[in-house]
């Protein structure tokens, strides 16, 4: 999870799951989680962490993609999105996927 900023700890996680908030994705060799983002004219089930067995992750992520989709469908959603790194974007253009925006972040 330190790769995706630090922000939320395993706890977190879990706690997100167990409350409906967040969903929990299996692959066969890794995992993902959602959530669900309502913006005022959009709903997006959105994938903010993933991995899995060392170079294997994106390849899971792929292979869970059509249920997300159609688990996303059903929840009124409009599309998805993921954070990521710069790598994923190679692979998931194949699946459709295009770059919208990228995000920049500062600590202090």
């Amino acid at each position: 999870m330190e790769k995706g900023g630090d922000t939320h700890d395993f706890k977190d996680i879990v706690d997100g799951v167990q409350s409906g908030h967040m969903q929990l994705w299996f692959g066969a060799n890794g995992c993902a989680v959602t959530e669900i983002i309502v913006y005022p004219n959009k709903k997006v089930l959105h994938i903010f962490l993933a991995g899995g067995d060392k170079g294997h992750g994106i390849e899971q992520l792929t292979d869970m993609n059509d249920d997300a989709i159609a688990w996303g469908k059903a929840q009124g959603c409009d599309g998805m999105s993921i954070s990521g790194r710069k790598g994923w974007q190679r692979v998931l253009e194949s699946e459709g996927w295009k770059q919208q925006f990228t995000t920049l972040v500062k600590e202090f």
